[in-house]
């Protein structure tokens, strides 16, 4: 049934397995997900499926000399676009915002901040790691580790990182969203027994910026000579990205 998509990511050397989409108590799910999962062969895409209402999964693009190619998830009334592939360590997939994204490239280029794109434009040039470098002239902290975009991801290790502005928010493992400060004067207001939930301060959206070293156990170490204002990917404003199991 799936053979064709088989033969796509063969022409990767990669393989990839479609299996239903059950709970770990074995009840099926009503949607479906894509993620990297190991074996004793090593590492495979898993594209877990529903039993009602699957996605129509077909293959747009295959470029082997990238190591990528370009999945469509279709169902009724919606398309979602998926970039799986390979960087410098390991497998990948990413859910892709945009309408005009039809092959690997476009995708690559719908998943650059807008700054970058914008950058790419003026000089004609090619992809830029980061679409600034300026130096920043306050909070600087070395030995920094960089957020990352999903709590359970595993946060890169910069040399030196600064932080610029922000909104100051109120976070608690007892309350599931951050808070602003009248949110948070609110909620005590109601509810005077939250003030012992242990709270934290947070700053949330800040600038940031890096020098120096950069480490990930899952990529290859940047070195970066001058400050370089770090972007976030738009992964996050596709509509496919609650699909995506897969934690970079």
């Amino acid at each position: 049934m799936f053979l064709g998509l088989e033969r796509s990511f063969a022409r990767l050397e990669q393989r990839v397995k479609v299996v239903p989409a059950l709970s770990r108590r074995g009840f099926p799910l009503p949607t479906f997900d894509i993620n990297v999962a190991r074996d004793r062969h090593g590492e495979h895409f898993l594209v877990r499926l529903p039993e009602d209402g699957a996605p129509e999964l077909s293959v747009l693009d295959v470029q082997p000399g990238l190591r990528q190619l370009l999945l469509l998830a279709r169902t009724p009334g919606r398309k979602d676009k998926f970039l799986c592939g390979f960087d410098e360590r390991h497998l990948f997939t990413a859910a892709v915002p945009g309408e005009g994204v039809r092959d690997v490239v476009t995708a690559m280029r719908a998943l650059k901040p807008p700054a970058v794109r914008a950058e790419e434009d003026c000089l004609c040039g090619p992809a830029i790691a980061c679409a600034a470098t300026t130096p920043p002239r306050c909070g600087r902290a070395s030995g920094s580790s960089c957020p990352p975009p999903r709590w359970s991801s595993p946060p890169s290790a910069c040399a030196e990182a600064a932080r610029l502005g922000g909104e100051m928010v109120y976070v608690s493992r007892r309350h599931r969203q951050p808070l602003t400060s009248a949110q948070y004067e609110h909620l005590i207001w109601r509810n005077p027994n939250t003030r012992t939930w242990n709270w934290q301060t947070r700053v949330r959206n800040p600038e940031l910026y890096v020098r120096g070293e950069v480490r990930h156990p899952d990529h290859a170490t940047l070195w970066l000579p001058g400050w370089h204002r770090v972007l976030m990917n738009t992964e996050g404003e596709a509509p496919g990205a609650p699909f995506v199991a897969f934690l970079d």
